[in-house]
């Protein structure tokens, strides 16, 4: 093949690819204050962990529902001052695209696409619970995936050579 056709097969190819957010919707939403009304009498900072997670349904040829889940706890001292959870998810028709492509795009592309909504969630939710208003910072989802691709070689390399071994 000549460089232009091999560039026509590539344009073609790209044409065919399809990425649409079909609906996005909040699945659950939970805040929770365990220690009110004590919790607002404490004046200390309070310390707040993060903790994120993702998961992918297949609905139909080429459609597929990710589901974000944020949970934000809020601990002073030794007690929780909140929990705010938050499972954002999307509908998404992701067709054309190779196994390892699609893979990518649910992994990266769908969760960057439903952070905002579910960080603007969760801060309306603290501030609706009493405390100041916490802002989520971005979150770089394309280095999150490449580094689990990165641990995931690395665990089959050392699986590899264990059995190598063996």
């Amino acid at each position: 093949m000549t460089e232009e056709q091999n560039q026509a097969a590539a344009d073609t190819s790209a044409e065919n690819l399809q990425f649409q957010i079909q609906k996005l919707y909040v699945k659950d939403v939970s805040f929770e204050l365990p220690n009110a009304p004590d919790v607002f009498q404490d004046p200390g900072q309070s310390e707040i962990k993060m903790n994120l997670s993702q998961r992918v349904n297949d609905v139909a040829d080429d459609r597929f529902e990710v589901i974000l889940s944020i949970t934000v706890t809020a601990t002073a001292g030794d007690k929780t001052a909140y929990l705010a959870e938050v499972h954002q998810a999307g509908l998404f028709l992701i067709a054309g695209f190779d196994e390892q492509n699609r893979h990518t795009v649910l992994n990266t592309l769908c969760p960057h696409t439903l952070f905002p909504y579910a960080a603007r969630l969760i801060t309306s939710l603290v501030a609706d619970g009493g405390f100041p208003p916490l802002v989520l910072q971005p979150i770089n989802f394309d280095q999150i995936y490449a580094r689990r691709l990165s641990e995931m070689k690395q665990a089959q390399a050392e699986d590899l050579e264990v059995q190598g071994n063996a």
